[in-house]
């Protein structure tokens, strides 16, 4: 018998790999896709096919369609199988092998033009795995732990596709903040949401402040109460969001024009839930798309000074800080 020839992206044409990953990006994150418009060709096509494989791997783990409503999700055992898939076709896309889904092949594709190793992959897949098991953070430590998984690990590996070598750690260590500001302001907006399908995301210890239960802060006789934790976690969105800012002043200026609008367009989101108070969950908060233009305008002044002054404390962290310990 043959053997599966080696090739990246599994033998599949590039530019169709591309094409999908474009088509994958503006169904599934406008605010991304708005943002990817700014980089460089290469650049862009690089960060579509990343992106295309995030949200496949999403979509697997969450049985959903484009990051649409939850599936069934089933038993424990059925969860856990989907991210056993997910670990397998990853496999499969790093050995060069063809995994019949575009997706992953794109994603052995990029990995391949830029480096990108099993350890960043695997970074992102435990965040799925932790939402298999229906994990939920015990503490603010363990929020951002999860954070990094999530979306910190997807920041590493995006500066990795904007040419950042692995030997500038503090570059890195920025991408990832912006990450994590990201997943905070998704956490915020989707705080309801997540409750329906049973998940939290919230610290239990911020919870048990109110005291609650998991489950209990969503209700809509909580709403006010709810509000009042959200200068918490928006004030830390804002301190990583700020540090990452630092990390796009040393981009070529296409990439850090992007990557200040994706944060101006994100950090919006979670600053409308702040601004809406115990409004914030009665209806979807987005951020419009005339407002989504200004803020690409706001990042170009941005990018042309080029003037960031980083967080209002000592930025003492790295991304190291936020991948599992023994134990965890």
């Amino acid at each position: 018998m043959r053997d599966t020839p080696v090739q990246a992206g599994g033998g599949r044409d590039r530019a169709s790999m591309v094409a999908q990953a474009r088509q994958a990006i503006e169904e599934g994150s406008q605010s991304f896709a708005a943002a990817s418009k700014l980089f460089d060709q290469r650049t862009r096509e690089r960060a579509w096919l990343l992106y295309a494989w995030c949200r496949r791997c999403d979509d697997i783990a969450d049985n959903q369609d484009k990051g649409g409503p939850l599936g069934d999700q089933g038993d424990l055992k059925s969860a856990e199988d989907r991210v056993q898939a997910i670990r397998v076709l990853t496999r499969r896309a790093f050995a060069e092998q063809p995994t019949a889904d575009p997706a992953f092949d794109g994603f052995g594709m990029v990995a391949d033009e830029c480096g990108l190793t099993p350890d960043m992959a695997n970074d992102v897949i435990s965040g799925f795995a932790l939402d298999a098991t229906g994990w939920a953070p015990s503490n603010e430590r363990d929020m951002l732990r999860y954070c990094y998984h999530v979306a910190g690990a997807v920041g590493v590996m995006m500066a990795k596709v904007m040419d950042v070598p692995e030997d500038d750690g503090d570059t890195l260590d920025r991408a990832c903040d912006l990450g994590l500001a990201f997943q905070m302001a998704n956490i915020a907006r989707d705080i309801v949401e997540d409750a329906d399908a049973g998940r939290c995301y919230l610290p239990a210890e911020w919870l048990a402040e109110k005291g609650w239960e998991q489950g209990e802060h969503a209700l809509p006789e909580n709403r006010f109460e709810l509000a009042s934790l959200m200068p918490r976690l928006i004030a830390l969105m804002e301190k990583h969001e700020a540090a990452a800012r630092l990390g796009a002043a040393r981009l070529r200026f296409r990439q850090r024009w992007a990557v200040l609008a994706a944060a101006n367009i994100y950090g919006a989101i979670g600053r409308k839930v702040l601004d809406r108070g115990q409004l914030a969950w009665d209806r979807r908060v987005v951020v419009p798309g005339y407002e989504k233009a200004w803020h690409v305008l706001t990042a170009f002044g941005q990018a042309i000074a080029n003037r960031s002054e980083g967080p209002d404390e000592p930025i003492i962290w790295t991304r190291h800080d936020y991948r599992p310990v023994a134990g965890w």
